[in-house]
């Protein structure tokens, strides 16, 4: 199973989603089965390490996101990816209006598909302080429990 964790810059939410969930697969027994990364719709960061203050949160998690650089969602990864699981609605829409042809991915918002809650959207913490990098961290932590769950059952794994 491929998951690409998609947000507008790659930098703030989708690193640390993606580095979040490295982390608890890493230690569960979907450790090798589950391949991961993250990209941004937009172009602006492309191969810039993520936002200092979303690598310090992290990190006071014990997650290193520091190695990670961004990247733009490619129409590759419409193929490469079995599910491309999106921060909010506005990057949802990107990633579906840019969909080639024969697109093999599907898409959707990375709370709902963690079955964490429905309809919801991962604020961007890019223009808040330490507060809202920690709700985001927060909010994907609890994420990753849903996603764990959702792979365990997908790939027919018992705990």
């Amino acid at each position: 199973m491929r998951l690409l964790v998609v947000c507008l810059g790659n930098i703030c939410r989708s690193p640390v989603a993606e580095g979040v969930l490295r982390a608890r697969i890493e230690a569960s027994s979907l450790a090798g089965r589950i391949e991961l990364d993250s990209a941004g719709t937009g172009d602006w960061h492309v191969g810039d390490p993520p936002d200092r203050r979303a690598i310090a949160n992290a990190a006071e998690h014990g997650v290193d996101i520091s190695g990670l650089r961004a990247r733009q969602l490619a129409a590759l990864d419409y193929r490469d990816f079995d599910w491309l699981l999106c921060a909010d609605k506005a990057n949802l829409r990107d990633v579906r209006a840019r969909a080639p042809k024969g697109a093999r991915a599907r898409s959707a918002l990375l709370l709902d598909w963690c079955n964490t809650v429905t309809d919801g959207e991962v604020p961007d913490p890019y223009t808040g302080g330490p507060a809202q990098f920690e709700h985001v961290f927060q909010l994907l932590d609890r994420a990753a429990d849903g996603a764990i769950a959702r792979l365990r059952e997908e790939l027919g794994l018992r705990g």
